[in-house]
């Protein structure tokens, strides 16, 4: 066995044996959300997932997904003019381990971004889980923050599902100032 069956079979065999049971890489719009969404309830049924833990997966892929498309440096260009709608580049992948699945994100950013995403990261991650469900509760009633492209749920949506605090990374930069952000939720 040679060539394309070969590279097929090592990459299944690798992603049986780091328990991957979603990933994709590329560029990232409501549209491939909503159709990588439906794939994700799919994997989490099939996993065996209970109701809550598949509800929590779902709502954290979709804010980790949306924060791609809102945040990420890498804006999908054709001719040197922006896509309408627009898409960014980032990945995403699901993995399982026993009873938890961890959903990871990764994404480029600018300098300014990456140190705005720093700080509230480092906040949410000095909170309880009651905190943290107050200030998902207060932000329901609040105005949508000034630089945020969302409701300024996301995050916080995330951090509520995740049964452990977030984890984060930032590359180093690179001759740009553009830095890739990585995210994981345990859920």
């Amino acid at each position: 066995m040679n060539g394309i069956q070969q590279e097929w079979t090592e990459l299944h065999s690798y992603v049986a044996r780091r328990d991957i049971i979603f990933y994709y890489v590329g560029y990232f719009s409501q549209t491939i959300i909503a159709a990588m969404a439906e794939a994700v309830k799919l994997r989490a049924e099939h996993t065996g997932a209970v109701g809550q833990t598949r509800r929590k997966l779902f709502s954290s892929f979709i804010e980790m997904a949306q924060n791609i498309v809102h945040y990420s440096a890498d804006l999908h260009a054709k001719e040197g003019k922006v896509t309408e709608p627009s898409m960014r580049h980032g990945a995403v992948f699901i993995t399982q381990t026993d009873e938890h699945y961890y959903l990871h994100c990764a994404n480029p950013v600018d300098a300014d971004m990456a140190e705005k995403l720093r700080a509230k990261l480092e906040h949410l991650r000095s909170l309880t889980n009651e905190e943290i469900k107050s200030a998902y509760k207060e932000m329901l009633r609040a105005e949508t923050p000034v630089d945020s492209k969302g409701a300024g749920l996301g995050f916080l949506t995330v951090a509520r599902d995740a049964s452990a605090p977030l984890d984060f990374e930032f590359s180093a930069p690179q001759s740009d100032g553009a830095q890739t952000f990585y995210l994981r939720a345990t859920i």
